[in-house]
């Protein structure tokens, strides 16, 4: 019995650091691909992401049985699947063209101010109010990220509202997801849903590429001939970023929401002071007490959330239940419905 729960705690913390070197690692690649190497190519790089992403989903689906296959079951269900896709194509290609401009550091105090954009989207899209505390909740995450931006040495604002949009395009789409997948018909767990997404996030990204980043491929293949590293980079970087959804659905299988909330908190602090140690960019005191007040301000509306909900459920009433967890790239909040383990 010792040997099983000692066995089950590694593989545990085997997740996690799985989970935080994957999605540390993407962010700074991505970071270093953009900006330090000069690989000015954020659309065509997110397709690669898109590509490793549909066929190691396909394998691990379907060859290696790791989830159950959920199938489309109607063209209604691929059309909302196909929106969602949109939507996060979006907000990816954002974030990756926000970090040629900004610090990885800055770039995830706004990251951490996605739950202010979900809370606005929810009310605006489902009229659905939080309690009052809630609410107030997002005034030191909105303050941290104002304060963070005004204390910024490296501050640029294409890549400020770049990487703004981004936070609220995932806002967005975790929104827009528990509204179109909400029928018990429709709901697909995340790998399930990111087989299905993927591919059609390539199809909306290949022309895209091909008319905003003129000759990129031929750029890519000139930059190969001279330095092969770029490739293997390149098919790296795209593998991690498979193995952040992978990472991120089995650790929110694994643990508790609780924990997994202490995690992801913590998992962006952690990626800040990597990429300062790596990046060498400048940091004031005033935008690392800002970015602190805004992480103060996350923990703050989850533990209000968590409250209301508990509060809810004592009174009898009937919601939709979801869980949090943390998505991708740069440490990122997006909603799954109940049925997404």
């Amino acid at each position: 019995m010792t040997t099983t729960k000692s066995s089950g705690r590694f593989f545990t913390i085997g997740l996690v650091a799985s989970w935080y070197s994957s999605n540390i690692g993407v962010l700074l690649l991505n970071k270093y691909l953009l900006s330090n190497y000069g690989f000015k190519y954020p659309i065509f790089l997110t397709m690669c992401h898109m590509t490793a992403c549909s066929l190691l989903s396909y394998i691990a689906i379907v060859w290696m049985k790791m989830v159950p296959m959920q199938t489309i079951r109607s063209r209604v269900q691929f059309m909302k699947i196909s929106a969602l896709s949109l939507i996060f194509c979006a907000s990816v290609v954002s974030g990756n063209v926000s970090l040629r401009y900004l610090p990885v550091s800055f770039n995830q105090a706004i990251g951490a101010t996605t739950p202010f954009f979900t809370a606005v989207f929810a009310y605006l899209m489902t009229l659905k109010r939080e309690a009052w505390l809630t609410y107030m909740t997002l005034i030191p995450v909105v303050t941290g990220v104002i304060i963070a931006s005004g204390g910024e040495p490296s501050f640029h604002l294409f890549g400020f509202i770049m990487c703004v949009g981004a936070t609220a395009a995932r806002a967005l789409k975790s929104v827009v997801q528990g509204i179109l997948l909400s029928s018990e018909g429709e709901k697909l767990n995340s790998m399930n849903l990111l087989m299905y997404m993927a591919p059609i996030a390539v199809v909306f990204l290949l022309p895209t590429a091909l008319l905003m980043e003129e000759n990129v491929v031929g750029i890519t293949l000139a930059l190969a001939r001279d330095d092969i590293r770029i490739i293997w980079l390149l098919l790296f970087n795209s593998a991690l970023a498979y193995l952040v959804n992978l990472t991120n659905f089995l650790v929110t299988k694994h643990t508790s929401a609780l924990t997994l909330q202490v995690l992801g908190n913590a998992k962006g602090a952690v990626a800040v002071v990597i990429s300062i140690l790596i990046f060498r960019n400048p940091v004031s005191v005033t935008g690392m007490l800002g970015y602190t007040l805004t992480v103060i301000g996350v923990i703050l509306y989850s533990e209000a959330k968590k409250r209301n909900v508990g509060t809810m459920f004592e009174d009898g009433a009937w919601i939709l239940p979801c869980v949090y967890f943390l998505h991708g790239k740069a440490g990122k909040a997006s909603f799954t419905p109940a049925s997404d383990t």
